[in-house]
């Protein structure tokens, strides 16, 4: 069953192996050095940059939109035969963010907060980004629902980083 693994920067290479990714996605500031793991084609990685802000901030590049749209553009481009690593820098807020978001966009029929806590089984450090579940849950026509689910699991235990973890495409019953 396909999924996707939500890794710090740090672990790219690590988790790229462990998990047999084929596909990356880098959600990380502008400008940062991203090494791309041998296991992933360069047509294979797409790189977005912008800050982990929930508000516009003065010289920092908010998440947007259009941010969203490119990363489910390449989301569903993803042939789903090899894992999808998603990334940021700390793999606390952008990726698991992007993450949940991907979930949700290629699997409609998942449940919000069945994937959030699923989330936070797997991550403890997980804190998803708001203002991109927020856009996300209204491109998605959700309704509030991702937001909501998000903010039930509440902020993700203090850590430097998260840890490399696999976020399923879908929910067992």
């Amino acid at each position: 069953m396909p999924h996707i693994v939500v890794s710090p920067l740090s672990r790219l290479a690590e988790a790229a192996a462990q998990f047999g990714a084929r596909d990356m996605l880098s959600l990380i500031n502008a400008g940062t050095p991203v090494t791309r793991p041998a296991e992933i084609e360069a047509a294979r990685h797409l790189f977005i940059g912008f800050n982990d802000i929930v508000e516009p901030m003065e010289g920092m590049t908010h998440p947007t939109v259009q941010h969203i749209n490119q990363f489910l553009e390449f989301g569903r481009r993803w042939d789903r035969r090899a894992p999808l690593l998603i990334h940021c820098y700390a793999g606390i807020s952008r990726s698991t963010a992007g993450a949940y978001i991907t979930a949700l966009a290629l699997n409609p029929e998942l449940d919000e907060v069945e994937l959030a806590q699923t989330l936070r089984r797997n991550a403890p450090s997980a804190t998803p980004n708001g203002r991109l579940v927020a856009l996300a849950d209204d491109m998605l026509g959700r309704k509030g629902r991702m937001v909501d689910a998000i903010k039930a699991i509440g902020r993700g235990e203090e850590a430097f980083e998260g840890t490399p973890f696999i976020l399923p495409l879908t929910i067992p019953r």
